[in-house]
């Protein structure tokens, strides 16, 4: 069934109509207090639901087993990509990438696979940043409207800089502890890096703790002793992570503060392994969700809806009780705001480094849809970063000498076919392409409808050369635009900070520190008493960021 809970913390917040800061005690209006939990998100990277709460016999997970005992484990939650930096640019936004060109992986910098070819079409890929509309803002900056201490440790990669705006701390020692005013709510991320794709080879000569024999492969893998070690280091990262996943959790219980969260637990994709990061299949798509509240509320209770990652900043503003903003493109699943269930989530595939590539995939709870833009692509082209591992030089060795099956050399194969449709009860694994079967071809019609329906919304660009997309960015010349400065006007006894730039977002330092690095985020006029200084920089996201200005008093 679909909770609708809205579970208030105790943690108190005082909203000033007239200035926020961060001394709540400022704030003299004799309203009442806003009571507000504090959220914390768990995020592992490259992971699909090995653990033993999904069933998985081979994963030891006490620690995420323990959380999906306590709170609600969501059972068809899924990313927007196969791959980080698109899912990373819908969960901050809460809008599907492919709206505001974040759906390339990646934008912000050649890689060095880039780096290592001769192609003029591949030379010609830009450097660039995803350009959102102006009325959107991180929801980590929303929270911090709210009053809320945001820290991020420590991963970004949402396809544009991480504006100054959006947190209070992100580095690798950002954390709740931090905060100067402990009664002041949080909302943190961790990042835990240990079941990364590259981990695979950086870790292989760490303990194993499972026996590769005793893995059940997928049947597009053959059996070799070399495709199971690396699966096996894979679970052996996935234990080690729900080890680090049991520090933070035990740092929460120590502090006191596990009556008042919210916890999240999630992956931001599927297995990081051959055909299944990157790509539109559920093996890249699906991840686990666990969500725990304080109060025990539907503990160890399951839920099918389906959950896409643009829900997520919905959502975790909905249990804040914050207005959810138009622009969204995701649907909360939690809190008073929580709406009815989706009928599908959708996904796409585009570059991936070098491998040029355009898919366009939606799903309902029981079947798969995808329209290949490039069937004239194999499946498997040059990706240098994905070839350093053990498993995909020994899929390769077998390729060459002829020694895959009829299933195993699908992904093989020199072109893809313009359409793929699945039934993902009988087919899980996506093997069977039902397309152009008769006895589906009213479910393939709904569902490629629905997929024209969801391209049209968020004005999808498809195979349009990224040349051309950082042009409609950036227009007309594709040259990234410069925030414009920070104005500062005098009221009163106030300070008004003004950039022209439609969207823009201010942040300011007061009594600027040489070398400081931390900004206030700047929602209301400043009082210019005990002020010697104010200085402040703009930002919209996509844009540069404008020159620091400084008033002095």
């Amino acid at each position: 069934m679909d909770s609708k809970i809205s579970t208030p913390g105790k943690t108190i917040v005082f909203l000033c109509t007239t200035t926020l800061t961060i001394s709540m005690s400022a704030c003299k209006t004799g309203e009442e207090p806003v009571m507000r939990p504090n959220i914390l998100w768990i995020t592992c990277e490259d992971m699909s639901a090995r653990l033993g709460c999904w069933g998985d016999p081979l994963a030891r997970t006490p620690i995420i087993d323990n959380l999906a005992a306590e709170g609600i484990r969501f059972t068809n939650a899924f990313s927007v990509s196969g791959v980080c930096s698109p899912s990373r640019a819908a969960l901050i936004t809460g809008l599907y990438p492919t709206s505001f060109g974040a759906q390339h992986m990646r934008t912000l910098s050649r890689t060095a696979s880039l780096d290592m070819i001769t192609d003029p079409e591949l030379l010609a890929i830009p450097v660039y940043e995803a350009v959102p509309p102006p009325e959107a803002r991180t929801y980590a900056e929303l929270f911090r409207q709210a009053g809320y201490y945001t820290t991020n440790n420590v991963k970004t990669d949402y396809q544009f800089h991480n504006p100054v705006t959006a947190w209070d701390e992100c580095s690798n020692h950002a954390h709740w502890r931090n905060r100067k005013d402990k009664d002041q709510p949080f909302f943190a991320v961790f990042n835990i890096m240990e079941t990364h794709e590259s981990r695979v080879w950086m870790n292989a000569d760490k303990p194993l703790l499972l026996d590769p024999d005793d893995i059940e492969l997928p049947p597009y893998y053959p059996d070799s002793p070399a495709i199971r070690l690396d699966m096996a280091i894979h679970y052996s990262n996935i234990m080690r992570m729900d080890s680090i996943a049991g520090t933070i959790i035990r740092q929460l219980e120590e502090d006191g503060l596990a009556d008042n969260t919210i916890i999240f637990f999630y992956s931001d994709h599927g297995d990081g392994l051959p055909r299944m990061k990157r790509w539109t299949y559920d093996s890249g798509l699906h991840v686990p969700l666990i969500v725990k509240f304080p109060d025990g509320s539907d503990a160890g209770t399951v839920n099918d809806r389906l959950v896409s990652f643009v829900d997520f900043a919905p959502t975790v503003l909905s249990l804040a009780g914050l207005d959810i903003p138009d622009y969204m493109h995701g649907r909360p699943f939690l809190g008073e705001q929580n709406t009815s269930p989706r009928e599908y989530i959708f996904a796409a595939r585009d570059r991936m480094d070098p491998a040029l590539d355009c898919i366009r995939t939606v799903r309902d709870k029981q079947f798969k849809y995808s329209r290949n833009y490039m069937p004239q692509r194999p499946y498997v082209q040059f990706l240098p970063y994905r070839d350093q591992m053990t498993l995909m030089q020994e899929l390769f060795r077998l390729r060459d000498e002829n020694r895959l099956d009829s299933i195993q050399g699908l992904w093989f194969r020199p072109t893809k076919p313009e359409e793929e449709l699945f039934d993902l009860l009988a087919d899980p694994h996506e093997i069977h392409n039902l397309a152009n079967d008769p006895a589906h071809h009213d479910i393939k019609v709904r569902l490629s409808g629905a997929l024209d329906g969801w391209i049209e919304m968020t004005g999808d660009p498809l195979t349009l050369p990224e040349p051309e997309l950082v042009k409609k960015l950036w227009p007309p010349d594709g040259i990234q635009p410069v925030t414009a400065d920070v104005a500062f006007n005098p009221s009163g006894a106030n300070l008004m900070l003004v950039s022209e730039t439609n969207g823009a977002s201010i942040a300011y330092q007061v009594n600027r520190a040489i070398g400081g690095d931390h900004w206030e985020l700047y929602t209301a006029p400043l009082p210019l008493s005990s002020v010697d200084s104010i200085a402040a920089t703009a930002i919209r996201i996509g844009y540069r960021q404008s020159p620091v200005n400084i008033y002095f008093n």
